[in-house]
């Protein structure tokens, strides 16, 4: 009687860690950088379930004078369409795109930009 009491009590101490674990993993808040060095800020936003993005710096191919005026901009936006997925818009070369936010994992994250094509980038949590 008493290991089946101690069973039931640490599956109800596991039950109560994973959704912890889960809401830690699904926070896109912070900033992050891609291999060129482009970093953003994003955090949740409007009722807690939008994405907000802001393009703090610009690198690589991408670092053109055009992009260069959204530094600082908040860039992207976006609904939740899934747990870790948001989609909306994203600022692109003087236009706006498709754009689709992945957490692909705690300190992963991918943006996918579609104009005529689409093409994905992927980010690194930094702080």
């Amino acid at each position: 009687m008493m290991l089946k009491s101690f069973v039931a009590a640490a599956a109800v101490a596991a039950a109560l860690i994973v959704p912890t674990a889960a809401q830690q993993a699904a926070n896109p808040d912070g900033v992050w950088k891609d291999q060129w060095g482009t970093t953003f800020t994003f955090q949740l936003c409007g009722d807690g379930t939008q994405l907000c993005g802001t393009l703090n710096d610009i690198q690589g191919d991408s670092r053109t004078e055009e992009n260069l005026a959204y530094v600082d901009q908040q860039v992207v936006q976006g609904e939740q369409t899934a747990p870790n997925k948001w989609e909306g818009q994203i600022a692109l070369n003087g236009g706006g795109a498709k754009a689709i936010v992945e957490l692909t994992g705690p300190d992963t994250l991918k943006i996918t930009g579609c104009q005529v094509l689409c093409s994905s980038i992927d980010y690194q949590r930094v702080s």
